[in-house]
């Protein structure tokens, strides 16, 4: 069977502080349910200054989310490492490693957003070497033992659950992450099914004479909504997926690589292009025999939460949990 993921990013573009609080706590019931039943994982993002309400904050998220389970595990894929205090950072991981008994995973990547580099004040033209800088903080840090830290000899507290360190990927699509990555023995997450930045990055591993994995989406990777009727669900629900498609799409350049990228312009053109998937039950069985992963996005675009709801029952049920 695949491995199982649902999907959060809170995405409302109709939102008030009483809609998207509910919005919230309906996705900590829903992971709660994921995690009864037998979901591998919820994967989460982080985004900064949308207008449509795109979750800022992922490990704040996470946090909740491993108070409201047990055995599910939380992907954050991707936190944008150079917006974050390297120091602060470490010790918000390691707190929730902790917390979670092991449970959190972190996708670092750089992001392809300028704004959100203006707005918090970081230079864009700088971000590979603050990356540098995040990625081999935090693992000196996670050791537990002083270190120098920009002209200053510092301790990080508390150590973290999972030795080494809290399970670590660089994320991204460029041959700069594989370098980094195998540099630092981190595993490689790229953005999109990349199987000769997977041969770079085992290569770039070989000289610098270090240990590590590549963890890449598969060729076909789609979003997947389940209803025992798709085309009901499209007509009444299909403008929540071209909103989130149409949103991602128009923060990419050309060169930006994703498993998750979509040139639709309306509904029909996203049905046909199979990014965003609806599909029913039996159908969704079928992908996971077909598939290495099932991801649902159960809240897709603002989509209602009742909907989310049986979404969500179906694919569990369609997922054997």
């Amino acid at each position: 069977m695949a491995f199982t993921v649902v999907r959060f990013n809170l995405v409302d573009p109709d939102a008030t502080p009483a809609s998207l609080s509910a919005r919230y706590r309906a996705a900590l019931d829903m992971a709660a349910y994921a995690d009864e039943h037998g979901v591998d994982t919820v994967q989460t993002e982080e985004h900064h200054g949308a207008a449509n309400s795109w979750l800022p904050s992922p490990f704040v998220l996470a946090g909740a989310v491993f108070g409201a389970t047990g055995r599910i595990a939380v992907t954050v894929s991707a936190v944008i490492g150079p917006l974050h205090d390297p120091l602060r950072l470490a010790e918000d991981i390691a707190v929730l490693d902790l917390l979670s008994a092991g449970r959190l995973v972190t996708v670092a990547g750089i992001g392809y957003r300028p704004e959100e580099y203006e707005r918090a004040g970081v230079e864009w033209g700088r971000r590979g070497r603050i990356q540098d800088e995040l990625l081999e903080t935090l693992l000196l840090a996670w050791t537990g033992e002083p270190f120098e830290f920009r002209g200053r000899t510092v301790t990080v507290t508390p150590r973290p659950f999972t030795r080494p360190h809290p399970l670590l990927l660089v994320g991204g699509s460029s041959r700069a992450a594989a370098r980094r990555a195998a540099r630092l023995g981190l595993p490689l997450f790229p953005s999109a099914h990349l199987p000769e930045l997977e041969a770079y990055y085992h290569e770039q591993r070989a000289e610098h004479g270090t240990e590590g994995f590549c963890m890449m989406p598969a060729a076909e990777t789609p979003l997947l909504h389940v209803s025992e009727d798709p085309d009901r669900t499209w007509a009444e629900y299909g403008e929540h997926f071209l909103h989130e498609a149409r949103t991602y799409a128009s923060w990419q350049s050309k060169d930006i690589r994703s498993a998750v990228r979509s040139t639709a312009t309306t509904v029909a053109e996203l049905r046909e292009e199979g990014v965003y998937r609806i599909v029913t039950p039996q159908a969704c069985a079928d992908l996971g025999r077909e598939l290495d992963s099932l991801v649902l996005h159960p809240l897709c675009g603002g989509m209602p939460v009742e909907e989310g709801w049986r979404s969500l029952r179906l694919f569990c049920e369609a997922t054997g949990g």
